[in-house]
């Protein structure tokens, strides 16, 4: 049987002009809207992650390009952004948002909540994945106010991979943040998806 290579990195040559995009932009906002029913997770009242693809990024580029209209210029710094969090086999990678809709309470509950980022797991068949942010810039700055949006990895090892892609294992993603502590336990249809992540060669 023929393994599909899974796409983890986008380049120039994958980038449409924004006539191109134009066209397809509804039916690839509509795929990754699609993607996100298995891929997305509310832990407690604000925070909620959202396990990224290539096509998310794909099209999360694409949007920025027409959003800002940098043309040529601004290709190389979306794709700089955009393709670490598209995962490379060996990990899951997310955007977590903290979602408050009243500014004055979003300002209290961030100040709050300085190094969530830090304190995210995944737990499963006695194995813990603990996510590592992102490092392009300090989430949780000096006065221990954190951002609403972070980026998260989480790194896996071989037997972790073997583990978490077992048919209906319990997988909890929760926080140990002394100010946070909440937790879900994935549903089986997420698990399944971001099974489907890692590359197939990683296990043989």
């Amino acid at each position: 049987m023929t393994v599909r290579t899974k796409r983890r990195a986008i380049t120039r040559a994958d980038i449409l002009s924004l006539a191109a995009y134009e066209a397809v932009r509804a039916q690839k906002r509509a795929e990754v809207r699609a993607e996100k029913r298995n891929r997305q997770i509310h832990i407690g009242p604000h925070a909620t992650f959202t396990f990224e693809t290539y096509t998310s990024m794909w099209v999360q580029v694409h949007e920025m390009l027409r959003a800002e209209k940098g043309g040529d210029a601004q290709i190389d710094d979306e794709l700089a952004a955009y393709n670490p969090l598209i995962p490379n086999g060996r990990e899951l990678a997310a955007t977590m948002m903290l979602e408050i809709e009243s500014e004055t309470l979003r300002a209290t509950e961030l100040v709050k909540l300085g190094g969530i980022e830090e304190t995210v797991r995944l737990r499963f068949a006695g194995e813990t994945v603990s996510a590592v942010p992102e490092r392009d810039v300090d989430r949780t700055d000096e006065t221990g106010k954190t951002s609403s949006v972070h980026f998260l990895h989480f790194p896996f090892t071989e037997t972790q991979i073997r583990a978490f892609q077992a048919e209906n294992v319990e997988v909890t993603l929760d926080f140990t943040h002394a100010r946070y502590r909440h937790a879900t336990v994935l549903p089986e249809e997420t698990r399944a998806a971001l099974a489907a992540d890692f590359d197939a060669a990683v296990l043989h």
